[in-house]
């Protein structure tokens, strides 16, 4: 491997997902070093395409680049017989195709498990859908919002009393991608060794469920329901926001050690000897007793001073940034998560940087978001030996 190839250099994606869920996922082997092949429909593309505003000045959608780089843009209808040939072609010289069709749509094409084990043996099938390959649900289309209420986190989230929230980002689709892309990593490793492919079935609902963790184990350990808490925590007590003179800001005692470290810097240390806040057990069968001590100590100076004490002594404290805030983080900023590339037409584009920091191997953005059907001819004419003449004709068609 060179030294400016990435880890999945020689690895082949071919890449029929659209929105996010999916783009996520192929982006993140892009990253890696992956060749990612996006087929999209020559008509539109990836819906995302228009989701705006913002768009660059050569309008190009925010969204869309923020999950779109290093891949290239192929268009194919794939409602055409024609097109459905071509990619039978592509797959057969890919090591991963990625869908996120509704259940059912690839086998429709004849693109059944077994037909594309035929075509490449070994090849690493990963569909993703709302609700799986399998169960009563399986047909329905999937959106992001409905499995976050479905699957349990917005009667989590949000305040005390009044209506369950969603997160403010897409939470579902973002976890089924990471989720998609770690059984990839896993299946091609195995098929190191084994040479055999893997039918990956990821679903945004099971994704969403797996993503509730320690408030699922709670509910399954104990029967109770779980309750809204605002920013406060289920089982750790201080654990949240709080109002200082100026700000809000985030606090956290995450142990007996620090919460009497705390009591002792503010001078008040018989809050660590009241038998109902000595434990962490104790602070949360009384945090309606805790919790406002708390708001009225923290409301008599600024958040930054609370935060500077805090980091003092160890304690855990942080600002409730703004995004505008984050990318002027110093710490964000030696980490690399504001990155950019240049595009053909808008120019340096920003992007978000990739979390997956590996210094041996370090991520690269190898191409920007690409132009709608922008590398067609480039990639049938390189990786299937297509014609000149054959593009032409195919694009005259309108099957490219």
């Amino acid at each position: 491997m060179s030294p400016s190839a990435g880890l999945l250099e020689d690895v082949v994606v071919i890449d029929l997902s659209r929105v996010l869920a999916g783009p996520y996922c192929t982006m993140m082997l892009g990253d890696l070093g992956a060749e990612v092949i996006k087929i999209e429909e020559p008509s539109k593309g990836d819906d995302t395409r228009g989701w705006g505003p913002p768009f660059t000045s050569a309008g190009e959608s925010a969204y869309f680049l923020a999950a779109n780089r290093n891949k290239r843009s192929l268009t194919l209808d794939l409602k055409n017989p024609q097109g459905l040939t071509l990619l039978r072609r592509l797959i057969a010289s890919g090591d991963v195709l990625v869908d996120n069709f509704r259940a059912g749509t690839l086998e429709g094409w004849g693109l059944d498990y077994d037909s594309l084990q035929q075509l490449r043996p070994g090849l690493v099938v990963c569909s993703i859908t709302g609700y799986g390959q399998t169960g009563p649900y399986r047909e329905r289309p999937g959106y992001d919002f409905m499995v976050q209420a479905m699957g349990g986190f917005m009667s989590v989230t949000g305040p005390e009393e009044g209506e369950p929230y969603r997160a403010g980002i897409a939470m579902a689709d973002l976890a089924a991608g990471m989720f998609a892309a770690s059984a990839i990593l896993a299946a091609l490793y195995a098929r190191r060794t084994t040479g055999e492919g893997q039918r990956i079935d990821i679903s945004l609902l099971d994704s969403q469920v797996a993503l509730m963790s320690y408030v699922a184990s709670n509910y399954l350990v104990s029967g109770e329901l779980p309750q809204r808490y605002g920013n406060g925590h289920p089982n750790i007590v201080p654990y949240q926001s709080f109002r200082a003179s100026d700000a809000f800001f985030a606090f956290a005692a995450g142990n007996d050690g620090q919460w009497r470290k705390f009591c002792q810097a503010v001078d008040r240390p018989a809050w660590a000897d009241d038998p109902r806040f000595t434990t962490n057990g104790d602070r949360v069968r009384h945090r309606q007793a805790l919790v406002p001590l708390l708001s009225e100590l923290f409301a008599t100076r600024p958040a930054r001073d609370w935060m500077d004490l805090c980091q003092s002594i160890g304690i855990p404290a942080a600002p409730i940034n703004t995004v505008e805030q984050v990318f002027q983080d110093p710490q964000v900023q030696a980490r690399g998560l504001r990155t950019s590339a240049r595009h053909p037409t808008s120019g340096e584009v920003p992007l978000v940087g990739s979390p997956l920091c590996i210094p041996t191997s370090p991520v690269q953005i190898r191409r920007p978001p690409p132009h709608l059907g922008e590398h067609t001819d480039e990639v049938l004419s390189g990786r299937l030996g297509c014609t000149s003449e054959a593009i032409a004709a195919w694009r005259q068609a309108g099957v490219i």
